[in-house]
């Protein structure tokens, strides 16, 4: 298992989330401020099996670029995002039900 955080330039924020989870990929997304990338940002954490990394990165690749020709965004004025990715040796779902009960 592995989990990538990822510092995204607002700009794609919508659409990448969108497309991510419409691949099965599970987002959490954080917010967050600062200078890394000199423009508003968002922090998504998405956990993915090792074998998935190549398609993660591809899907995620093509739908900045869907997004910016039909925005027509400048790519060479903007980050799309900065990612990190680190093993995640353990990993169980943790889920919180409630009842009415």
């Amino acid at each position: 298992m592995k989990l990538l955080v990822c510092i995204i330039n607002d700009v794609y924020r919508d659409h990448l989330e969108k497309v991510l989870q419409k691949a099965g990929y599970r987002v959490t997304e954080l917010a967050s401020s600062g200078g890394f990338l000199r423009k508003g940002n968002t922090t998504f954490l998405i956990g993915f099996k090792d074998q998935d990394l190549q398609e993660l990165n591809k899907t995620m690749q093509k739908a900045c670029e869907e997004l910016e020709k039909k925005k027509k965004i400048d790519v060479n004025s903007k980050y799309r995002y900065t990612s990190f990715i680190m093993n995640a040796s353990q990993s169980e779902e943790w889920a919180s039900r409630f009842s009415n009960a």
